[in-house]
Order: structure tokens, then C-alpha cells, then sequence
């Protein structure tokens, strides 16, 4: 892929006239390269989109929180040399220039000065799921999200409506996608979930029978948010802005400057790729660690994956995002865009050429294209 200003100098170069060829010899590209740039519009900007590189730095960092936030129990000031020090005994073989600017970019001194410790985790190991609904209403979809509280993996599922089978369906497979079943599951006050509250007595809430009844199936506990408490499930919370502006709204710039248009099938493909090889897989804020590598540890004391719910019928059941879309095994497929087969939008650019052979727009006044 070539850079943002290598693609100027091909804009450049066609603007004064040169041929392909010779812009070809003169950027030593080949000439399909250049056609291929050549005819994306003016302000395309090149996307690339691959899995976080994993530094030097990174396996030591939860070590490191320790020693900053010792420091600042004993209000004793430890400096970068023996944080060099002690991680190089460990292992470390980077350079301590790239030490502190490591430390600078997570902000460990400041964050050592809170009253909070710089490592939470509040929950234990597969202990509990927050769970919620992220809507985009321009797209006509909502995204089912998942993120479990301990090691804040998360799983994202596009569906087109909000109903307790789709809801369901998505709980299955986000229980396939962590490798079992939590303890307990918590929600907000989503209908498909809870219809009343301290309906019978204080803490005792109505749930939806059948949501309860399968909660029951897969024996995890149901936990509900106090009103006007979202932050109560804030690790969801706080990955439903990362999805929206990290991924979501990237997604629709790549794939319309390729004219096509967001649909519930790419939107999911497109996901589970970022997902695998980005999201889950980078260092987390808070845990400093990778989410992947701490499910793990979860997966150990999560309970097995149940059978298919038999509650509901199960045509109503969506299919599994795990199943219908191929894994990425290459790291070169992580930057290509899904398109599904057959997918009536592949034939739009084929309309007009249609159009003028069989029906004349001069004699017809373009009927096929209307």
C-alpha cells in the first residue's frame, strides 16, 4: 500500500500530463499501481488496519504498576534507573529511553497518585459479563456488546433488531466466543430483560420469564443497574465508545470510499476481524495487560457452554457470527474489506452500461435505471 504522499506525487504528475509509465519509473511502481491510485478520488486517504505490535515494554508494565504504586504508599520516589533495573532482571532487553516513554504514554507516575490503584480489575475471574445494546440509527442497526469484567475481553454482534430471540442468540454466541459461562450477567433496565422493578419487594425485580428462564438454562445470575447508574457497568460503557469511534465509524469511511454501503453481513465479518486481531489484543487501560491473554485465565473457571436454548423455536435463533464468517488466518487478510457474495450492491456500477445497451436512455428515458 502505498503512502499518503506517494499517492499526491501520482495525482501531481497526472495533473501535468505525464503518462503512466513514466510516473511508473519515476516513483519505481509498477504501472498497474498507478492506474489503480490513479482513479481514486482526490481525497482518498490510505487505511491501515493492523493487529497492535506488541513492545518490549508491555509484559513488564503490570510489574511496573507495582513498583509506582509501592513508591507511593512509602511516599518514597523511585526513579526511571531502577525501574530499568529491576525489569532487566526480568527479562527486559529494550532500551530505557523506550522505558519511559512507555510509562509516559500510559501515564503510570499520575496514575500512581490517585487514591485508586492503577491495576483493577474489581472483579474476580469469570465472576461477571456486562452486557448492552450500542445503536446506530443511521444505519439501521444495533450492535449486541459483551464485555466480561475481569479480563474486559469483549465480543460485538451487528443485528438488525433488539428482540429477546436476537438477544438470546447473541448471549449463545458470546458464550461460545469467551469458551463458557459466567457466574452472572449484568444488564441496564432493557425490557428484554427486566419488566418491573422491586416489583416484590426491595431488589426483587420482575424479570422477563422466558430471559429468566434461559438464564437459568445456562445457570448465570441475572444483575440489574440502579436507575441512572451506567457506570455501574462502566467497563461495557467504556468499550461501546471505543467500538463506536475505533472501528464503527471507521468501517463506513473504508467502505464508502469504495462505494458500498454498511450491511448487517460486512458489518459483522468486518467486526469479528477487529475483534481477533485488534481490540482484543491490545494493552487495556486499566488491566495493562492483554484482554486475550487474560481470558485465558478466565476460561478456567467459567462454566461449559450449554446446549441450544429449546425455549424459543430455533428458527428464531441467529446464526453464529463464529460460523458464518471464516477466521482470519493471514495477516494479510486482516486489511481486505468483506463483501459478500451475490450481494445486489456488487452490481450497481454495471447498471448504467446495461441501461444504454438495452434500453436507450434517449428512447426510454433511462426506465431501467429508475
Amino acid at each position: 500500500m502505498l503512502k499518503k504522499g506517494e499517492i499526491k506525487m501520482i495525482k501531481k504528475f497526472l495533473a501535468e500530463g505525464l503518462s503512466k509509465s513514466a510516473i511508473a519509473r519515476k516513483l519505481g511502481i509498477s504501472r498497474d499501481t498507478v492506474r489503480r491510485y490513479a482513479n481514486l478520488p482526490d481525497d482518498y486517504v490510505p487505511h491501515i488496519n493492523r493487529p497492535p505490535v506488541i513492545n518490549s515494554v508491555d509484559p513488564y508494565l503490570p510489574h511496573i504498576a507495582k513498583m509506582l504504586e509501592m513508591a507511593e504508599a512509602t511516599k518514597s520516589e523511585i526513579p526511571l534507573t531502577v525501574i530499568y533495573e529491576e525489569i532487566k532482571k526480568l527479562g527486559y532487553e529494550g532500551s530505557l529511553r523506550w522505558l519511559q516513554q512507555v510509562i509516559q504514554r500510559y501515564e503510570l507516575r499520575s496514575r500512581a497518585k490517585l487514591d485508586e490503584p492503577i491495576i483493577r480489575f474489581e472483579t474476580k475471574p469469570a465472576q461477571q459479563m456486562q452486557v448492552d445494546w450500542i445503536e446506530f440509527p443511521k444505519d439501521n442497526l444495533s450492535a449486541f456488546v459483551a464485555t466480561m469484567g475481569y479480563s474486559r475481553a469483549s465480543y460485538v454482534e451487528y443485528v438488525n433488531n433488539e428482540k429477546i430471540e436476537t438477544l438470546i442468540g447473541c448471549h449463545m454466541n458470546a458464550f461460545s466466543y469467551f469458551g463458557g459461562v459466567p457466574t452472572e450477567c449484568l444488564y441496564d433496565n432493557m425490557k428484554t430483560v427486566i419488566l418491573g422493578r422491586n416489583s416484590y419487594g426491595r431488589g426483587k425485580h420482575k424479570l422477563n420469564p422466558l430471559f429468566e428462564d434461559f438464564a437459568k438454562h445456562c445457570g448465570f445470575s441475572i444483575k440489574v443497574c440502579k436507575p441512572y447508574r451506567a457506570k455501574t457497568k462502566g467497563k461495557v460503557e467504556r468499550f461501546n465508545h471505543y467500538l463506536r469511534y475505533n472501528f464503527h465509524n471507521g468501517l463506513i469511511v473504508r467502505l464508502s470510499m469504495k462505494h458500498y454501503a454498511l450491511t448487517l453481513d460486512n458489518a459483522n465479518a468486518e467486526v469479528l476481524k477487529w475483534l481477533d486481531n485488534t481490540a482484543n489484543k491490545r494493552i487495556h487501560q486499566t488491566t495493562l495487560q492483554i484482554p486475550f491473554e487474560l481470558l485465558a485465565q478466565e476460561q478456567l473457571q467459567l462454566r461449559p457452554v450449554p446446549k441450544a436454548y429449546q425455549g424459543i423455536h430455533p428458527k428464531a435463533l441467529i446464526e453464529s457470527v463464529a460460523k458464518k464468517y471464516t477466521p482470519i488466518n493471514s495477516y494479510h487478510d486482516i486489511d481486505k474489506l468483506y463483501i459478500p457474495h451475490r450481494d445486489i450492491q456488487c452490481y450497481d456500477e454495471f447498471i448504467p452500461i446495461v441501461a444504454n445497451i438495452i434500453l436507450p436512455v434517449g428512447l426510454y428515458g433511462g426506465a431501467l435505471w429508475n
